[in-house]
């Protein structure tokens, strides 16, 4: 039998290790909680301060004071973000231009140089700057799942005036009708926006200018940083760099399928396909010349040219893998992020209704809104999206070809610093398919990197190796662990200190 006394002593026991668990936790979770701490001061501790008032600034155009938007009364901004100017400017002089840009314009925060001006620019082709501006390094950030805007810590106006626009003709709040069709027609409308903008603001001339963008912005930015420097003349502005993240620069295939599957292999856990799947993707790898093509042809220094694995610039019949792995993605996780491929579900609230991989059906879509129009000179008739529907350049797409053939190399050797950057999550452009395209490019008198990418090379500070980091002839290439394609909203940190670096205030990425 069990007596009585024997079951209190069990109990007893059973109260006493429960106590002796449950004080574990506890100090486990304080541990916890205080390593949390000492990490979010690592990341931190070297980190630009919250926005404060920023550098007084006037301009002698009357005209400014169109654009002014007071920084205490921008719709759901519970804080002043300090004075900005913004609304929209023709491309050219003429008095009948009915072509007009969307802009918004921040000056420098109190850390930030008087000396600079930054422009950013989003892709697409036809997707909007603002999405950048709210949601990657504008001065406040409304990011996915956010219940309202905050401070943006990592702001790029803490290092310079920062310059957002919506280009080309027919993306975003721009007006009129596009007639661009090719990367040459792109440019030449950009730089006569931004020689109005200058007369508007002619306190901006002669500053030092870095044009910086992601995704499609890897082939609009060469271009028209090459445009600059080959019309000397056309704009006031002194050209040092360009800084392009997760960038478009060459023939999909070459940054889509040839990696694909090895990218898969890389990240099977978070994937999660079957061995049957697998052997599919890494049959049709063989038999499209897709598989060992990294470690057949990407040399440090090259032996030659890179060749492509088919007869396609796109992807050869049956060899189209990329698209068979985003579908067989979306069935095993249906919230799979093309642009981050760690998320799952819930798919979070977006205010600009772009959370994923997908648009999101959702009311009302925050530069919809009537308020936020007013307030930051917004046309009212014009129903914002982030990504527009129609085409921004006439005909068949744009005409150019991908700017590593054609004008990058020229960039880079005419710039004091070009900067790469990639994050190593993102699928919708593989950052192997970025190694590809610099090892069959040839700048400064040589192909490609002549030396290896080390491991663990691009160091964060306060934190340590995040990712991949190497230099040549006036060429950084970066590649950041756990970022997606928006290395600005994934990685704000990194994103921040490669802007110093291509400032020229860092030695180093």
């Amino acid at each position: 039998m069990f007596s009585i006394s024997r079951l209190i002593s069990v109990l007893v026991s059973v109260a006493a290790l429960y106590s002796e668990l449950a004080a574990g936790r506890q100090m486990r979770k304080r541990d916890i909680q205080a390593r949390q701490r000492e990490a979010a001061k690592r990341w931190q501790a070297t980190g630009p301060m919250r926005r404060a008032a920023p550098k007084n600034i006037t301009f002698s155009n009357p005209r400014a004071s169109e654009f002014f938007v007071d920084g205490k009364s921008i719709p759901d901004v519970d804080f002043d973000v300090g004075p900005s100017w913004s609304g929209l400017l023709p491309i050219s002089g003429n008095k009948n231009e009915s072509r007009k840009l969307f802009f918004w314009f921040f000056p420098p925060g109190p850390q930030g140089s008087e000396d600079d001006l930054f422009f950013w620019t989003n892709g697409g082709p036809g997707c909007s700057s603002l999405e950048g501006f709210l949601q990657e390094n504008g001065p406040f950030s409304w990011g996915v799942g956010q219940a309202k805007p905050t401070p943006n810590e990592f702001s790029w106006t803490n290092l310079s005036s920062v310059l957002w626009v919506e280009q080309p003709v027919g993306t975003g709040f721009s007006q009129g009708k596009p007639n661009i069709k090719n990367e040459d027609d792109l440019a030449a409308q950009l730089v006569g926006f931004m020689q109005q903008f200058l007369e508007v603001f002619p306190e901006m001339k002669a500053k030092k200018l870095y044009l910086t963008g992601e995704s499609y912005a890897g082939t609009y930015v060469p271009y028209i940083a090459n445009y600059i420097y080959e019309h000397p003349t056309a704009l006031d502005l002194n050209l040092q760099g360009i800084w392009i993240a997760d960038p478009s620069l060459s023939w999909t295939v070459v940054q889509e399928e040839i990696p694909a599957v090895n990218f898969v292999h890389k990240y099977e856990n978070v994937f999660a396909f079957n061995q049957s799947f697998m052997t599919q993707l890494d049959n049709i790898a063989a038999k499209c010349n897709y598989a060992g093509y990294m470690d057949k042809f990407v040399k440090y220094p090259p032996t030659g040219l890179l060749p492509l694995p088919g007869k396609s610039t796109f992807a050869d019949k049956g060899c189209d893998v990329w698209d068979m792995i985003f579908n067989a993605a979306l069935i095993v996780n249906p919230a799979f992020n093309i642009y981050r491929i760690f998320d799952t579900f819930p798919v979070l609230w977006d205010v600009l209704g772009f959370p994923g991989s997908f648009p999101q059906v959702q009311s009302p879509i925050y530069f919809n809104r009537t308020e936020v129009k007013r307030a930051i000179h917004a046309p009212l008739n014009v129903n914002w999206e982030e990504c527009s529907e129609i085409d921004v350049f006439v005909g068949k797409g744009d005409a150019s070809l991908p700017p590593a053939f054609t004008v990058l190399p020229n960039v880079i050797e005419k710039s004091n610093r070009s900067v790469i950057v990639h994050g190593l999550a993102d699928y919708i452009l593989i950052a192997e398919g970025t190694r590809i395209v610099i090892q069959n490019m040839t700048w400064g008198g040589k192909q490609g990197f002549q030396t290896p990418i080390a491991t663990d090379s691009f160091l964060v500070d306060g934190v340590g190796a995040l990712g991949t980091s190497h230099t040549e002839r006036g060429l950084t290439y970066v590649e950041v662990e756990l970022s997606g394609h928006m290395v600005p909203q994934f990685s704000p940190v990194a994103a921040f200190q490669l802007m110093q670096y291509l400032m020229g205030f860092r030695a180093t990425p």
